[in-house]
């Protein structure tokens, strides 16, 4: 066993659910600033701008997360031979190349930015960009940095810190927009967004200086070293390209949907906010805490898709779940969350655009948990051409999608694109004959168990009755019956490391 392996004590389902435990936390926080922007506003061209904005920024989160982790396998091996700072300040000095521009053209471009991602449906939605833009933009920037030096714990098996400074950020923010949206505006949130990405930086690079001073480390050892910048650059490329390519595909989405009619932008981002927030809670985690391990004890076909149907089948369950309760009293836990502007038929609306997105929600699972495989193996070049051709092909799907089924069509053409970068990936790392038909199997076992436990109680009881005892069917269903591949599974994860 490598060095350092044998400290994540129950394996990687432990570091795993810490790590979900924190981003269940910010998801929850999260959800209430939602409920505070629904609320305040409601659901006008307005919210539409702000919308369009936080699809920007989401791009540039999930690039950050992207890079986290990408680089942990390399600091990973650096923790081993003794150079983690220096790599560390290496990353960081090639971050900086991204995160600078980002931050000027939040202060520079805002406008124009805003005109491109409004559609120039409205001046409304147009100011309303651009305002969240000024202070999106740097924040994005700002979490570039956090995502490595949480990286840097993690390659000390230190998960604990940047959970807590991702919650704490969460938390602050959430305090800042609670404290001024009524006299400033939907402006504020974008004001806490940017307070919860600088606790999110500042905690866990506190934890690198503490580490840092208790070990007596000289100071010679930050002279960055190691790969070249521009190699670093590629893997950031190649780390940040597929991620946000499909997270652009949601943002092609958005002008189709907002010529559907004012608000229908609204509710298919908040129809993908919570499906996106399933995912990351239940897949997210589990391919964050386990790069580290794989990475040190190595990795091949066979075991690639053995690791892929391990940790697809742990998130599913959470995924059935969640997709089986908004399907029987969804419309009614939207209203009840968001108000009433998002009563009747509109927060109906919303509730099954999120049953439609469980096809995407199943392909996003097989592609968290497969993503980061490919930094272990080390083969990334192929990713931006991959990126390119799904966002390309997007543009397609999204108009024929929108013009055939509208919001629905739009679920679905996500779906689409987001399974064809998961084949696509797999095939990459010669696991995809021996990953498909498991994650087929997972899925399809969990549909079975979700119709199994929610479809009597939808026909027996009112809506928010048979969410409730359809959710308890389905937990007790799932301890009764214990399936084969979700005992494997949970016995492969607790072992890993």
């Amino acid at each position: 066993m490598a060095k350092g392996t044998a400290s994540l004590g129950l394996g990687s389902l432990a570091s795993g659910a810490l790590t979900a435990l924190s981003l269940l936390v910010v998801t929850l926080l999260a959800a209430v600033v939602g409920v505070v922007i629904a609320r305040e506003f409601g659901r006008t061209a307005e919210t539409d701008g702000f919308f369009a904005a936080y699809g920007v920024f989401v791009v540039v989160v999930l690039a950050a997360q992207a890079i986290r982790i990408a680089v942990i396998p390399e600091l990973s091996r650096a923790r081993v031979e003794r150079r983690l700072a220096s790599e560390l300040a290496s990353f960081a000095l090639a971050i900086s190349a991204l995160a600078i521009p980002l931050a000027a053209a939040g202060v520079l471009l805002a406008d124009p930015l805003a005109h491109v991602l409004t559609g120039a449906s409205s001046d409304d939605a147009r100011v309303a960009a651009a305002d969240a833009l000024r202070w999106m933009l740097p924040a994005a920037a700002a979490h570039l940095y956090a995502g490595l030096a949480a990286s840097g714990l993690a390659a000390y098996d230190d998960y604990l810190t940047a959970a807590v400074g991702y919650a704490a950020g969460s938390a602050a923010g959430l305090a800042l927009i609670l404290l001024e949206v009524r006299s400033e505006g939907i402006v504020t949130v974008a004001w806490g967004m940017a307070l919860n990405a600088a606790v999110a930086l500042l905690v866990p690079t506190v934890g690198l200086v503490w580490r840092a001073y208790a070990t007596r480390m000289p100071a010679r050892a930050l002279r960055p070293g190691g790969a070249p910048f521009p190699s670093r650059l590629g893997l950031f490329l190649a780390a940040a390209s597929l991620p946000v390519a499909l997270q652009l595909c949601y943002v092609v989405c958005l002008p189709f949907a907002g010529r559907l009619g004012e608000g229908a932008a609204t509710s298919f981002g908040y129809a993908y906010l919570a499906g996106a927030s399933v995912v990351t809670v239940a897949a997210f985690s589990l391919s964050l805490v386990t790069s580290a391990p794989l990475a040190r004890v190595g990795l091949d076909a066979a075991r690639a898709a053995r690791h892929v149907i391990a940790s697809s089948w742990i998130a599913l369950v959470l995924v059935g779940a969640a997709t089986g309760v908004l399907a029987l009293a969804g419309g009614e836990i939207v209203e009840a969350v968001l108000g009433s502007a998002y009563g009747g038929e509109v927060g109906g609306e919303v509730a099954a655009l999120v049953v439609v997105l469980a096809p995407w929600m199943v392909a996003s699972v097989g592609l968290n948990v497969t993503f980061p495989l490919a930094f272990v193996v080390g083969r990334t070049s192929p990713l931006p051409a991959i990126g390119v051709a799904l966002l390309a092909g997007q543009v397609g799907l999204a108009f024929l999608g929108s013009a055939l089924l509208g919001l629905d069509g739009l679920a679905l053409a996500l779906a689409l694109s987001t399974a064809v970068a998961l084949g696509l990936l797999l095939r990459l790392l010669g696991a995809l004959r021996a990953a498909v038909p498991g994650i087929l199997l997972a899925s399809g076992s969990v549909a079975a168990l979700a119709g199994l436990a929610f479809a009597p109680a939808s026909f027996l009881l009112g809506s928010t009755a048979a969410g409730i005892v359809g959710l308890a069917l389905y937990a007790l269903l799932v301890a009764a019956t214990r399936p084969r591949g979700l005992r494997t599974s949970w016995s492969y994860l607790r072992a890993l490391g």
